[in-house]
């Protein structure tokens, strides 16, 4: 077994370390969500907690870890001898993107049910990180139907295995821990309000503290064992202060003027639900046991309100994520006048390792602090790549008012990944139809079973009530459910969409579209074009709010090489259709449908359109032209495309509605 890098000898990171040691203390808190660029030591310290968490006592034999003071009544392996218990470390479980269902919540042998009664269960990762920690890396990409389990498991804190009329229960009460890097995209809001609290990391601008980060990570490949051996000290210290904090959770007091605080600070942010009042409780109450200190002070609701509220109150998914720390003292100080959550700076007897209060500083001795770089996101629209110039360059307009759009879909049944957009082949959804399995048999069809079986029971000797099942027997249903697409957007940015009012609603509608991609579960991507070429702006990718970012910076000017435009999308696709095959594309070409610059501007753009539609490739083309005189060069290319035409303002979800019919008409 490998030597884990030490907790206490990761550099900075405050908010992160002390995330994570606020929920070693209390695990109630409800988890953790770092989110940051990659390189940050988001997965280092995640996996380093799991050496300071307390050991627990567990059933002997039980391989769902019931503790043997209150053994789970409905456990599997019960019911239990009393008094018969181990000790043995908390588990860290890592639950990889690409997991099975079964592997998450375990299998059940459908055959030795259907044939012989018996529940034969092999626990699943839930089991495993029953009162320990499940870590998911890159939680952002990990498949909806995983997403449903650990949403049901984390409410109920019981993991259910249903395999049709045959089901096993257990308890599966878990610290869920996650990391992402939000370039490659968004968490589901149901899931990101899962997590108790949230921090975002960067890599330090400091160049000392940089050369440390490296000094100490090459001494540890040097010698992880000697390494760790160095900072036993502290991890020992950390492992003692993290047990005393737990004995003296149960006494620390919550005033009335602390909930006031909680509360009016919860109602000033405007978060939904009731939840971040008690993650916010919790988590106060949690940093007066680690600094020590049986009274929450406002120091305390400060910092559970900067760890529990960010991620609670983003009312758009392009909005970046973040506290007005300005709006938050306000709040404090107008609900401060309690007396029972006042701050104070003197009431600590032992200061500690955190100085006086020890609300939100050092987790441990020793370790370098980590400066001004507090954690800021960077943003997502820089490092696009040049823009192309062209005559009459206009800066970048704002974007209008979002709206709820048509829903646009890709015709056919594709079988890409999980998602919300077009119809497709899946593990889940309604059942249409059965097949032999291939490999593990995962949802069953009953009916089709029995039938398969039914012919062979005289020759099998059957003599009871109950059928003989055989392998060969066994049928998985087929089912047909939702998938996300990628949604390619080629913008006009050229002079002859330059008006800013008229750039303003395109890229309005655009952003639209991109909240609705959003929703969906897309991938997407930006093409856009003007002067003389067409650049990617934004290759195919999860991250929808950084395709905003970049659509909010787009400059406009220049002539007009739609059919460079649409050549860089085919290619762009091309590529795409290698790496991910499965997953089909629906094209918006955003234009007023003009095409300027270099020879036969309009018949080369009109070859380039038909490369799309003699693929099949879906599309639809939003018709910007605006004016009294309209020429219809939007709907020509449309017909080029073999797609479909809609205005700006058929486009709006309250407008026509047979648009999906006629996308899917024109796309057949």
């Amino acid at each position: 077994m490998s030597t884990p890098f030490p907790f206490t000898a990761v550099v900075g990171q405050d908010d992160l370390r002390l995330a994570l040691l606020l929920n070693a203390v209390s695990p109630a808190v409800g988890g953790v969500l770092v989110r940051g660029e990659k390189g940050t030591a988001k997965s280092t310290a995640v996996r380093a907690l799991s050496a300071l968490m307390p050991e627990v006592d567990v059933v002997s034999g039980c391989r769902f870890s019931c503790a043997p003071a209150s053994p789970d009544p409905g456990c599997p392996d019960g019911p239990h001898v009393t008094g018969a218990f181990e000790t043995r470390p908390a588990r860290m479980v890592e639950l990889p993107v690409g997991a099975s269902e079964d592997r998450l919540v375990g299998a059940l042998d459908i055959e030795r049910a259907l044939a012989e009664g018996v529940k034969a269960f092999e626990p699943g990762l839930l089991a495993d990180a029953h009162r320990g920690i499940l870590y998911v890396d890159e939680v952002n990409l990990l498949h909806d139907h995983l997403v449903d389990l650990l949403l049901d498991a984390a409410a109920m804190g019981a993991s259910y295995v249903e395999r049709e009329g045959v089901s096993v229960r257990h308890a599966a009460r878990f610290l869920l821990v996650g990391t992402m890097n939000p370039e490659e995209g968004e968490l589901r809001p149901q899931l990101l309000d899962r997590f108790g609290l949230t921090v975002e990391v960067a890599a330090s601008r400091e160049p000392d503290q940089r050369v440390e980060v490296v000094r100490r990570r090459l001494a540890y490949d040097d010698d992880p064992a000697g390494f760790a051996a160095r900072w036993a000290g502290e991890e020992a210290a950390v492992r003692a202060r993290i047990a005393a904090a737990r004995e003296l959770l149960p006494r620390v007091r919550l005033g009335d003027g602390a909930l006031r605080q909680i509360a009016a600070t919860c109602a000033a942010f405007e978060v939904d639900g009731m939840r971040a009042d008690i993650v916010m409780a919790r988590t106060a109450t949690a940093l007066a046991a680690w600094a020590g200190r049986t009274d929450v002070l406002a120091e305390d609701v400060r910092q559970a309100a900067l760890l529990a509220l960010p991620h609670r109150r983003r009312r758009n998914p392009f909005d970046a994520p973040g506290l007005d720390e300005d709006k938050l003292d306000e709040t404090l100080e107008q609900f401060s006048g309690d007396g029972d959550g006042e701050g104070g700076d003197d009431d600590d007897p032992d200061p500690g390792p955190d100085g006086p209060g020890g609300g939100g500083g050092e987790p441990a001795p020793g370790i370098p602090p980590q400066g001004g770089d507090t954690g800021a996101r960077p943003e997502a629209g820089q490092g696009g790549g040049p823009e192309p110039s062209g005559a009459g360059e206009q800066s970048a307009v704002s974007a209008a008012e979002p709206f709820r759009t048509k829903v646009l879909s890709v015709p056919g049944i594709g079988e890409g990944a999980a998602g919300r957009r077009s119809r497709a082949r899946t593990e889940h959804g309604r059942t249409t139809g059965a097949r032999r399995p291939k490999g593990a048999l995962t949802k069953l069809h009953l009916a089709a079973t029995v039938q398969a079986a039914a012919p062979h029971q005289r020759a099998r000797g059957r003599s009871g009530p109950g059928l003989v099942i055989r392998r060969d027997d066994l049928r998985q249903a087929t089912r047909e459910g939702r998938e996300g697409n990628l949604v390619l957007f080629v913008v006009d940015a050229s002079g002859s969409m330059a008006a800013r009012q008229r750039m303003s609603a395109v890229k309005g509608a655009v952003l639209s579209l991109l909240l609705d991609a959003y929703q969906r579960r897309d991938k997407v991507g930006l093409v856009t074009f003007r002067g003389s070429a067409a650049d990617v702006a934004l290759p195919p990718t999860s991250s929808v709010d950084a395709a905003a970012a970049r659509l909010e910076s787009l400059p406009t000017g220049g002539r007009t090489p739609l059919a460079a435009g649409l050549l860089k999308a085919h290619e762009v696709l091309r590529v795409e259709r290698l790496r991910d095959p499965a997953r089909r594309a629906l094209v918006v070409v955003v234009t007023d449908g003009r095409a300027t610059g270099g020879p036969e501007p309009v018949a080369l753009a009109g070859r380039a359109a038909r490369l799309f539609a003699a693929e099949g490739t879906a599309s639809v083309v939003v018709d910007c032209e605006s004016g009294p005189v309209r020429l219809g060069l939007a709907a020509q290319l449309a017909g080029e495309l073999g797609g479909t035409a809609v205005t700006l303002d058929e486009l709006r979800a309250d407008s026509i509605a047979g648009l999906v019919k006629d996308v899917q008409r024109r796309a057949a």
